[in-house]
C-alpha cells in the first residue's frame, strides 16, 4: 500500500480521532460482548458499515460484528447476555439481538439509557450462480477471507475486540479520507458475487457524497444486465435508501449513466427526451431531478418517501404523450393520467405496498390540477373538490405542486407562487368555516333511509352521492334544507320512471 501524502495524512489523523471518540461510546457494550466470545475461544470484531460510520463520526446504535463462531455457537453465547434475540437471518449466518444499557449501568453514556441493535455474522463468502436470486453462503475461517468478500473497501475494515486492533487489508481508510468507492478486489468479481452491489455503489454515492472509482463505474456499465437476477424486493429497498439519501440526484445520475436504471426503473432514463432545433422544450429528466430536490427542501419531518417517489415519477407519462404541434410547440396532453398508470405498474413490479402505490399514483395524477386555478378564479366548490380529491395527501400535493415550478423566468415563477399562496389561503379560510378535510353529505346513510323510508340498497348510495355533490357545490346546509333537497331529488327520480 502506498504511503499517504502529508495532506492525506492529516485527513487520516482527523478520521482516526473521530473513530476513537465513537468507539469509546459503544466500547462497554462491545467489549463486554467480545469478552464472552474470547472466553469461549472465539474472536469478535466490529466490522463493515459500523467501522466506516465510526470513522466518519456518525456511528449510531446499530452495530455489526463478525466472528469465527458458527451461528449455533453465537446463539449459545448471546442468549444469556442479550435482552432479545432473533434468528431471521440465521440461514445467512447472521444472528440479531438487542442489548439495553440501562440508566446508571455501565455502557450508558452520561447515565442515559441506550438500546443497541446488534448483528453478529459468521465469517462467510457468498456468491450468486447465473440464475439464482439468492446467495449461496459458505463460512470462512479468517477475518481476511471475510473482508475480501465485502462490497467496497470503506466497508472492508474491522476493529478486533476487545484489543481494539484496526484491520484494513484493502486500504479502506485512505479511500474513506479520499471519499472514494473502490472494491476490495476486481469490481467485476465483486458484482458477479452480488449484483445488488452495483446499486449500492450509487446509493453510497448519494448517501455519503463519495465519488465512484472509474473502474467501478466501467464494471457497473458492462454488467448492468446482471441486476436482473436480484429480487425485486432487494432492488426496491436499495432504491429507497438511495432516494431517501441527502443527495439522490448523484445516485440517480449514476444509475442512469451506467444503464442500471434502464433495467430497474426504465421510466426515469426515458425522461431524457431528445431535443432538436425546431422543437425545443424543457429537459424533462433534469426537470424531474430538480423537482425532487425542491420537494426535499419542503420536507418538514425528515425524508418523505411518498413525496420523493411522486417527485421523481410525476412526469413519467410525458414520453408516451409527447406530440409536436403544428405551431412548433410540444404538448403532453393527459400525461398525468398516463403517468399515474405507469407509476402504479412500476411500483407494483417493485413490490411496493398497495397503500404506497395508491398514494404515489394519486399524487402523480393530481400534480397538474392546480394549473387549472389560473388567476384564482376557482369557485368555492372547485376548491372543495381539490381538497376532497387530495384527501390525506393534501399537504404532500401542496409540496409537489410548488416543487414542480422550475422555470428560470423569475416573473412567471413569482406569479405561480403567489397563485398557490392564494389557493392555500382560500383552503385555510374554507377549513375554518367547515370541516373541509372530511367533506361528507349533510345526511348520512341512516338519515337517508329514515327520510325516504327505504332499506339498504343502491338507492342509498345514489342519494348519498347526490347530497355530496350539493355539499361540494353549495357548502354545508342546515338539516331541514338537506332533508328538503333529498326529498326533491327523490321525487324527481320517481317522476323520471
Amino acid at each position: 500500500m502506498t504511503q499517504p501524502v502529508p495532506a492525506a495524512q492529516e485527513q487520516l489523523s482527523e478520521v482516526q480521532h473521530r473513530a476513537v471518540s465513537e468507539l469509546l461510546r459503544v466500547s462497554p457494550v462491545a467489549d463486554d460482548l467480545a469478552r464472552r466470545f474470547e472466553a469461549a475461544g472465539f474472536t469478535l470484531a466490529l466490522v463493515g458499515g459500523s467501522v466506516r460510520d465510526a470513522l466518519l463520526g456518525r456511528l449510531g446504535n446499530d452495530l455489526d460484528f463478525t466472528t469465527d463462531a458458527r451461528p449455533e455457537d453465537v446463539l449459545r453465547l448471546v442468549r444469556p447476555w442479550a435482552d432479545a434475540v432473533w434468528e431471521v437471518g440465521i440461514a445467512f449466518g447472521t444472528v440479531g439481538l438487542r442489548k439495553d444499557a440501562h440508566e446508571g449501568a455501565e455502557g450508558a453514556e452520561g447515565g442515559a439509557a441506550q438500546s443497541f441493535q446488534i448483528e453478529v455474522t459468521t465469517y462467510r463468502s457468498e456468491a450468486y450462480d447465473r440464475t439464482s436470486r439468492k446467495p449461496e453462503v459458505s463460512y470462512g475461517d479468517s477475518i481476511e477471507e471475510d473482508l475480501v468478500r465485502r462490497d467496497f473497501t470503506v466497508n472492508a475494515m474491522a476493529v478486533a475486540l476487545p484489543a481494539k486492533t484496526f484491520i484494513d487489508p484493502h486500504g479502506g481508510l485512505e479511500d474513506l479520507a479520499r471519499r472514494e468507492l473502490r472494491t476490495p478486489g476486481a469490481p467485476e468479481a465483486s458484482f458477479s458475487d452480488d449484483p445488488l452491489r452495483m446499486m449500492r455503489a450509487a446509493r453510497f454515492a448519494a448517501q455519503l457524497g463519495f465519488e465512484v472509482a472509474d473502474d467501478v463505474v466501467a464494471a457497473m456499465t458492462a454488467m448492468a444486465d446482471r441486476i436482473g437476477i436480484v429480487s425485486a424486493e432487494r432492488v426496491r429497498d436499495e432504491f429507497n435508501k438511495l432516494l431517501l439519501s441527502p443527495d439522490p440526484r448523484k445516485g440517480l445520475r449514476l444509475l442512469v449513466d451506467t444503464g442500471l436504471a434502464e433495467r430497474v426503473i426504465p421510466e426515469i432514463p426515458a425522461l431524457r427526451l431528445e431535443r432538436d432545433e425546431h422543437h425545443r422544450h424543457k429537459d424533462v429528466y433534469e426537470h424531474s431531478l430538480t423537482v425532487l430536490e425542491q420537494a426535499m427542501d419542503l420536507e418538514e419531518d425528515g425524508p418523505d418517501l411518498t413525496l420523493r417517489l411522486a417527485a421523481i415519477l410525476h412526469d413519467i407519462g410525458k414520453p408516451r404523450t409527447r406530440r409536436f404541434e403544428k405551431d412548433g410547440r410540444v404538448s403532453f396532453h393527459h400525461h398525468e393520467v398516463v403517468g399515474a398508470k405507469m407509476t402504479k405498474k412500476r411500483m407494483t413490479a417493485l413490490k411496493y405496498s398497495n397503500e404506497l402505490v395508491k398514494d404515489v399514483s394519486r399524487l402523480v395524477e393530481l400534480h397538474l390540477r392546480f394549473h387549472g386555478y389560473g388567476t384564482g378564479e376557482w369557485t368555492d366548490s372547485a376548491v372543495r373538490r381539490y381538497v376532497r380529491d387530495a384527501g390525506p395527501l393534501l399537504s404532500r400535493l401542496h409540496k409537489l405542486t410548488r416543487s414542480d415550478c422550475t422555470t428560470r423566468n423569475k416573473k412567471k415563477a413569482s406569479a405561480l407562487s403567489r397563485a398557490y399562496d392564494g389557493l392555500e389561503e382560500r383552503i385555510a379560510r374554507l377549513q375554518e368555516q367547515e370541516e373541509l378535510d372530511a367533506i361528507r353529505p349533510d345526511l348520512d346513510g341512516n338519515d337517508i333511509m329514515r327520510v325516504l323510508g327505504i332499506s339498504p340498497g343502491p338507492e342509498v348510495g345514489q342519494a348519498y352521492k347526490h347530497l355530496l355533490e350539493l355539499r361540494l357545490e353549495n357548502g354545508p346546509m342546515e338539516r331541514d334544507e338537506a332533508v328538503a333537497a333529498l326529498k326533491e331529488w327523490w321525487a324527481g327520480r320517481e317522476d323520471s320512471f
